[in-house]
């Protein structure tokens, strides 16, 4: 296959605008197979993560793209030049969707005998259109493998079984393409990732794996720990996999999961050069909706080109991994203090957020949530959402805890920490406090670190959601929501 993809677009649902190609109010089924032709043909992305987990998925993409857009993907070869990449549930995690992910492995062969007419009837030669999956939530390498044996044992593997007579599968309904399949392990927890390297070895050397795409997420670990350590464990977790790289032979290319807002990753179109700076190391970044819907085309593609044209992909510059250790527990901790504290209100608040793409509820009151300590709270881009909208960027968790070492350490080790506070602290409300019981000095420690200059209109729409919610008013409640996101350009 090709080159690494640099830009892998995904359906996160974080945007504060509505697409064009879509006539409601949520990105569903179909719009998402118009949207997989866009980021290719418009917007220059090499790479569409096609999602499975947590939502309705189409398991006729390959199909369908294939059919109404044949020019562009005779010349954008799906599974070469574009990469068509399925995200599906683990088993381990995800028991009631544990099937899904068989599905999901059965259509691969289907999808390439979709690609071979296609190629066929334009004089092409045949190529996988699928041939990666990505498996989140992964904590061990026995999980990556099994997904790998398990297509390469039962799905393609199965065409000489016999069925009748002495008669094949393959004799049946003909060959299973392709024979085997590469694993993707989405890492989001903190020991996982620190140990990403282990599982990523393991993995590679069972199948014999020259090289393993990983993908490290930033989402879930600033929601889980805070937004400093998501970073620092991040960092952490790309040096020793470097390592393990260096000492072992196998290439590694890293992904990273990073959304428009400061507390998500602050990948935005103005944004892509400070973040490819600051993670040198990563070869792939997401480009979620908020990137994609909330800026204006030519300003996406400037950030695209960014994203492309940087140098990636180099081990990165040591730092010193129990000093960022002790960072990170410390702020970690006293980021969770806080999160217990405004659970309640941010769970009260989520219910007003509005969806941006159709998704599958999940047993638990808010559908697919995350536990942070005992506290199930909304998803990464919900439970910003909630507090943005009240002018209380996360981003300023935590971070009372940091001496005045660690701030000379941080500023030395992850400069690009302070750029993400000073953007997250320009949204900042003080009146957060009104609804939500925080300690403002706190906030205010936060705040203290950076050069703030106030966005007016932002604070503006936040006083309008704290007063909305105050007397119980859900429509200005939800009025002031979409406007506070639509001047910061996400929803969360």
């Amino acid at each position: 296959m090709g080159d690494v993809p640099r830009l892998m677009s995904t359906q996160h649902p974080d945007n504060a605008t509505l697409p064009f190609f879509i006539s409601g109010n949520i990105i569903e089924g179909e719009d998402e197979i118009q949207e997989a032709y866009y980021v290719s043909s418009h917007l220059g992305c090499d790479e569409q993560m096609w999602d499975f987990e947590g939502k309705e998925g189409d398991q006729y993409a390959v199909k369908k793209l294939l059919s109404r857009y044949e020019t562009h993907f005779s010349d954008n070869r799906i599974g070469d030049e574009f990469r068509l990449t399925v995200r599906g549930p683990n088993p381990d995690v995800e028991g009631s969707e544990a099937k899904i992910l068989l599905e999901i492995l059965e259509s691969i062969p289907r999808s390439f005998d979709a690609a071979q007419l296609f190629a066929d009837d334009n004089q092409l030669e045949a190529i996988p259109p699928i041939h990666e999956v990505i498996i989140p939530m992964v904590t061990d390498s026995g999980q990556v493998n099994a997904v790998h044996e398990y297509y390469k044992s039962f799905v393609a593997g199965k065409d000489t079984d016999e069925i009748w007579d002495g008669r094949t599968i393959e004799e049946w309904v003909g060959t299973f393409d392709p024979s085997t399949i590469s694993v993707i392990p989405l890492i989001e927890e903190r020991e996982a990732m620190l140990k990403a390297h282990q599982i990523v070895r393991e993995y590679a050397q069972t199948h014999d794996q020259e090289s393993v795409r990983v993908f490290l997420a930033r989402s879930d670990p600033a929601l889980n720990y805070g937004s400093l350590a998501a970073d620092l464990i991040n960092k952490l977790a790309l040096q020793r996999l470097y390592d393990m790289a260096e000492e072992t032979g196998i290439q590694i290319h890293p992904i990273m999961g990073a959304g428009s807002a400061p507390f998500r990753g602050n990948l935005t179109p103005t944004r892509a050069g400070a973040v490819t700076e600051a993670y040198s190391e990563v070869e792939t970044f997401t480009i979620q909706s908020a990137f994609k819907y909330d800026y204006p085309v030519e300003t996406v593609r400037e950030g695209i080109e960014t994203l492309r044209d940087a140098d990636l992909g180099s081990p990165p510059t040591p730092i010193d991994e129990q000093r960022a250790l002790d960072i990170i527990d410390r702020t970690a901790a006293a980021y969770g203090d806080q999160v217990d504290n405004i659970a309640k209100m941010v769970n009260r608040l989520s219910t007003h957020v509005p969806g941006r793409r159709a998704r599958k509820l999940h047993v638990g009151l808010f559908g697919y949530s995350r536990e942070v300590g005992e506290n199930a709270l909304p998803r990464a881009i919900g439970y910003t959402a909630s507090l943005y909208s009240v002018g209380c960027p996360p981003t300023l968790f935590g971070v009372h805890a940091l001496t005045d070492d660690d701030i000379a350490f941080v500023r030395q080790v992850f400069p690009a920490y302070f750029e993400s506070l000073q953007d997250a602290a320009s949204y900042y409300n003080p009146r957060c406090t009104e609804l939500l019981p925080l300690e403002a000095g706190q906030l205010q420690a936060a705040t203290e670190l950076v050069d703030v200059t106030q966005n007016t209109a932002h604070k503006q729409a936040t006083d309008q959601a704290i007063d909305a919610f105050q007397r119980g008013d859900e429509d200005a409640l939800g009025s002031a929501i979409r406007q506070a996101a639509r001047e910061r350009r996400f929803l969360g």
